[in-house]
């Protein structure tokens, strides 16, 4: 495609037809943010358990709040996200599953197993405390 000079137009979203390849992509970059927030709020609850009493429980408190609940469930699916990704990855440096069928279903693969290990995660969790 080109412009009125003749040069070519770089492609952008209006162009590309959606593919779940893309999305995953895409995904993984914003959950990779989500993951380091996360692990930046796990961080905080155990050095401040090494602190001590007072301020874990200012630590505990707020992760123990809704919000702070739904940071961790965020943290969940980002840190289930990228292990599940990862792993259709390291199955791509095979040379396997290359083909854009196989891709694709690979792609809903690591959607679905995201949602079942964050969900058991959390049944675990919650049954647990």
């Amino acid at each position: 495609m080109a412009n009125g000079s003749g040069r070519p137009l770089s492609p952008h979203l209006q162009i590309y037809k959606f593919q779940w390849t893309m999305a995953l992509s895409i995904t993984h970059r914003i959950m990779g943010v989500g993951l380091a927030v996360g692990t930046l709020l796990l961080t905080w609850w155990l050095v401040a358990a090494a602190v001590g009493p007072d301020a874990f429980a200012r630590a505990q408190g707020f992760i123990g709040s809704f919000f702070g609940m739904l940071l961790m469930f965020g943290w969940s699916i980002a840190l289930y996200y990228h292990l599940c990704n990862g792993i259709r990855h390291l199955i791509w440096d095979t040379g396997k599953s290359l083909e854009l069928p196989d891709a694709e279903r690979g792609a809903k693969i690591v959607i679905v197993a995201t949602a079942v290990l964050t969900v058991l995660t959390w049944i675990v969790g919650l049954a647990v405390w």
